[in-house]
């Protein structure tokens, strides 16, 4: 009797016959058998992390309001006024870096998805970065991000105030490690004078990884010079520290953003302190929104996310949108229906542009295109 390979036919069986190979006992084994593979295949898929990161939009919170029944913003020391509107910080929900994976369903949910974003995880993160350093550090710009913030709000208000370039931490390790310890404050490096953050940034960055840079620092009222060699992370050179602009604030502002970290709010933070420290309502009970880095001399500085951030804040029911003036070419094509993105380069050009929404006086503002 003639046998298909692979099958066992009962001798002496009347009834059995070799099956083609077309059949659809065939086809349902083969069938079963690719179904296995990739339910394998997904499953594997699941637990591989890819080297990207996605954006997508954030909620939008009114610095001007409450979270919860706790006042986001809170100002002790200084003689506040009732005002209303909103004055929306904006954000972007990460998912992937340090110790947390993209797989290939968050990549394609991502291109399916007209606001979510993938890119390059090294465009955020320097390689060899811990989750711990990447939220520390979030955390801490964030924290100077609503200094920066007070202080500018207080020089629109013809006060001054004076600066500090302070160590938060050296960790172990690094190149600063054993030099620079938490609480000194930097005075000058390589010669040049320090009164922010940047300027520290500036003189170290594009040094060569190897370099010695003398670095004049405080130290418990005297002042010293020590070297601190710089090191590669990624095209840059770093130092290996954590750095706070401290002011000298003579009020007390907090505020209440729960896990929101990073400097991108500095912008909105500044506005709403200042509206909070004038009469009457800077929006004219316009809704708001707006993100950007705020800079110790007032300059409004680029961000990440601003497509994700416009759609959560037209979600929130903004209608108008403060961008720096660095990001309008991100801007081209993601703009929301019924949003107006207006570009900004300073606190002043922000304050100018929002008295000008509250006055209905818009025809002049300076616009990012939409599309």
């Amino acid at each position: 009797m003639s046998k298909v390979p692979g099958e066992v036919i009962p001798e002496g069986s009347a009834t059995a016959r070799p099956r083609s190979p077309r059949t659809p006992g065939r086809l349902a084994g083969g069938l079963l058998t690719a179904v296995f593979v990739l339910v394998i295949l997904a499953a594997g898929l699941t637990f591989v992390g890819l080297p990207f990161v996605t954006l997508a939009p954030g909620p939008a919170t009114n610095v001007l309001g409450s979270v919860d029944g706790t006042p986001v913003l809170g100002i002790e020391g200084a003689t506040t006024y009732p005002t209303k509107g909103s004055l929306d910080f904006t954000t972007v929900v990460f998912d992937g870096g340090p110790g947390r994976k993209v797989t290939v369903y968050d990549l394609l949910g991502a291109w399916l998805s007209p606001d979510v974003d993938a890119v390059d995880a090294s465009l955020y993160f320097p390689p060899e970065a811990t989750a711990e350093q990447v939220e520390a550090e979030n955390t801490e710009m964030m924290n100077e991000s609503q200094v920066v913030a007070a202080a500018t709000a207080l020089r629109a208000l013809g006060r001054e105030v004076p600066t500090r370039v302070v160590v938060v931490d050296a960790p172990a390790g690094g190149p600063a490690a054993g030099v620079l310890q938490k609480g000194d404050e930097i005075v000058s490096v390589d010669g040049r004078a320090v009164r922010s953050t940047a300027d520290v940034r500036e003189v170290v960055q594009p040094t060569a990884p190897g370099t010695r840079l003398p670095i004049v620092i405080r130290r418990g009222g005297t002042e010293r010079t020590v070297e601190v060699t710089t090191a590669a992370s990624g095209e840059r050179s770093v130092i290996g520290v954590l750095l706070r602009l401290d002011y000298d604030l003579p009020i007390t502002v907090t505020l209440n953003t729960g896990k929101v970290g990073g400097p991108s709010a500095g912008l909105m933070f500044s506005l709403a302190i200042y509206d909070a420290l004038t009469p009457g309502a800077l929006t004219g009970g316009q809704q708001i929104a707006g993100t950007g880095t705020i800079e110790d001399d007032g300059a409004v500085g680029p961000i990440s996310g601003i497509a994700q951030k416009m759609v959560g804040a037209r979600e929130a029911g903004a209608r108008w949108f403060l961008a720096p003036a660095e990001e309008c070419s991100a801007t081209v094509g993601r703009v929301p229906d019924g949003m107006t993105v207006v570009r900004v380069s300073t606190f002043d050009e922000a304050r100018q542009a929002v008295e000008d929404i509250a006055a209905g006086d818009t025809a002049a503002l300076p616009r990012c295109p939409a599309g």
